[in-house]
């Protein structure tokens, strides 16, 4: 059965997967007829400028850049998915004034990482690295000396968000005391106690666990002064963002004893790929538990994540839709079909929030004679996205119309 035409064939468009993204993605993309290439390494922006120039959706993780002069170099860029949760990475502001959207996944890897703090109190508390290390090493310490259950004691969580909420449960369940401090309100689940300031979380807990957001706010949030509030002997757990720590007044709280122990996931600054070497003040201190930024990866998270941003970047490119985009106006679309089993012609209209441009779009439409069986319409401090479902015979002419408008960014025709 021959594919019907399109108004770009889908074997032309060029989608470039880097940093080893999950398998799912591709089939997803396969399953829509579109050609995938995959890379297991991250991409410099010297790469990018080099081999994107014809790409036409990019897919990343955590360890590949696109600052704004890459996105500028990348001429046939329709839209990026950061495979992973955050899009600090991403020049989210060049790609938006080029009409790209960005779309990622906060929520898919959830319940990795928060199974993985309630591992590391465990490990903490029996300090099973250092006895792990040991055993390595020959040495056999069978004593209960500084071991400790972790049912009763006291957890403070900061950031009460998807993970936090989601540790604290997991935590209540092993018989912990749980209390956490957010910066705006929120509900508790079970038993979990706010509490008002972060100082009071920190002198309470016997174990404090990071899940907070990379912003000016939280850029060393647990500087030495926090550190010294903890309990004497407490743990700290960082599965967050490497800057939300002071990592060199850690390390003289570890050394001094003040702190028990901490568990590092993330760090300030990371290796870009297994060939550099590691670096940090913690690597070596007795009952530290260093992991390479690996919270979310599960093969149950990654597969997840695949899934739900490939599906999210195909229907950007089928249908126009731009739910979930980080750095755009959300406009979720139906399928596009008239009632009656026709398909109308879609045109997409990317431009700059400003005063006039909706009735510029109006008097073309009018002028035309254009037959409009459906508008869409959202906006953000910075840009407009207006989506046009249209009579096929008039779409080349409207299409150019708007192109002539002076704020428009970006139009895209769909068929």
């Amino acid at each position: 059965m021959t594919a019907p035409a399109t108004s770009f064939p889908k074997d032309q468009i060029r989608v470039l997967l880097a940093e080893n993204i999950h398998p799912r993605a591709a089939e997803v993309f396969a399953d829509h007829a579109y050609r995938v290439e995959r890379i297991t390494r991250a991409l410099t922006p010297d790469d990018l400028i080099e081999t994107g120039a014809g790409v036409h959706v990019l897919g990343i993780r955590s360890k590949t850049d696109l600052p704004g002069p890459v996105i500028n170099a990348m001429p046939r860029l329709l839209a990026a998915g950061c495979f992973c949760i955050g899009t600090n990475h991403v020049d989210l502001n060049s790609a938006r004034a080029r009409g790209v959207p960005v779309f990622n996944s906060p929520f898919s890897n959830t319940r990795s990482v928060a199974e993985l703090t309630i591992a590391e109190c465990v490990a903490l508390s029996r300090r099973l690295g250092d006895r792990s290390n040991e055993m390595h090493a020959g040495v056999w310490r069978k004593s209960a000396t500084g071991a400790h259950e972790i049912r009763g004691k006291t957890l403070g969580i900061v950031g009460y968000g998807h993970i936090g909420t989601q540790v604290s449960v997991l935590a209540e369940a092993m018989g912990m005391r749980v209390m956490y401090f957010d910066i705006t309100p929120k509900l508790p689940l079970g038993n979990a106690q706010p509490v008002l300031s972060l100082h009071e979380l920190l002198g309470a807990s016997d174990v404090v666990t990071l899940h907070v957001p990379q912003t000016e706010a939280t850029e060393r949030l647990i500087g030495a002064p926090e550190i010294g509030a903890m309990k004497p002997g407490a743990f700290l757990i960082n599965n967050a963002r490497g800057d939300v720590v002071d990592v060199a007044a850690l390390a003289d709280a570890l050394r001094s004893g003040h702190l028990g122990g901490a568990a590092f996931d993330v760090f300030p600054e990371e290796p870009g790929s297994g060939e550099e070497p590691f670096e940090s003040e913690i690597r070596g201190l007795d009952n530290v538990i260093l992991t390479p930024h690996i919270g979310g990866s599960t093969e149950e998270a990654q597969e997840a994540i695949a899934e739900d941003v490939a599906t999210k970047l195909v229907r950007f490119l089928d249908i126009g839709s731009t739910t979930g985009a980080v750095n755009m106006p959300e406009v979720e679309l139906p399928a596009q079909i008239n009632s009656d089993g026709s398909r109308p012609h879609r045109i997409l209209h990317t431009h700059k929030n400003v005063p006039g441009v909706l009735s510029a779009l109006h008097q073309s439409i009018s002028k035309l004679g254009v037959n409009v069986a459906g508008e869409y319409l959202r906006t953000d401090e910075e840009v407009g996205y207006v989506v046009l479902d249209v009579d096929p015979t008039d779409t080349r002419g409207l299409a150019e119309a708007l192109r002539s408008i002076p704020e428009t960014v970006r139009v895209r025709t769909l068929w």
